[in-house]
């Protein structure tokens, strides 16, 4: 059951986001400062810091748990599912709850910063899953191409996403896409 704290904890880190969120499609990443989201929040910066490491964080902050829910997802999967199945039911199940805004897509292609800190976090989120496919008895090798070639596929849903102005249907477009790249030792 979650505490007060923790509730308390991940409602500050929301309106955190949601502060950061405006500043930097009013301002700009690079222009909008640590300072400028903990000031728009009503607290200090050293307060600030004990949410989120940095900047970039208040966009990625919920990646590492994501990450670990995946993986605890792939895990659980029946041990006579396929890897890229595998892969497919939990990252399209991933793909139907998170809510990605366009205006966020944007900022992070537009900002190189924000697109380093993303490939940091998505290294950190494939090593999670390579651990959970060699759990399900894949070698090392091939769980790293599972994860990788997964990873590509979200990627091309979010750019053609992207370049439809959010008009596509993401669903669809990762079933599309996860049968167009279907490896075959993998299915």
């Amino acid at each position: 059951m979650e505490g007060l704290r923790d509730r308390t904890r991940r409602a500050v880190r929301a309106e955190l986001v949601g502060r950061a969120l405006e500043l930097f499609t009013e301002r700009g990443f690079d222009e909008t400062t640590v300072d400028d989201i903990a000031r728009a929040a009503g607290m200090s910066k050293r307060s600030f810091f004990r949410y989120f490491p940095t900047k970039e964080d208040v966009l990625f902050g919920e990646l590492e748990e994501t990450a670990e829910q995946v993986a605890r997802e792939v895990s659980a999967r029946p041990p006579q599912e396929g890897p890229w199945e595998c892969l497919h039911t939990v990252l399209r199940d991933w793909e139907a709850r998170i809510s990605t805004q366009i205006e966020v897509l944007r900022l992070i292609e537009s900002t190189p910063a924000l697109r380093a800190r993303l490939l940091q976090k998505r290294d950190e989120a494939r090593a999670r899953i390579v651990r959970a496919l060699t759990g399900r008895g894949l070698s090392a090798l091939e769980a790293d191409l599972a994860a990788v070639a997964a990873g590509a596929a979200l990627d091309t849903v979010a750019r053609e996403w992207l370049r439809a102005d959010g008009s596509t249907d993401r669903l669809a477009l990762t079933d599309q896409i996860f049968a167009m790249l279907r490896p075959v030792f993998l299915s």
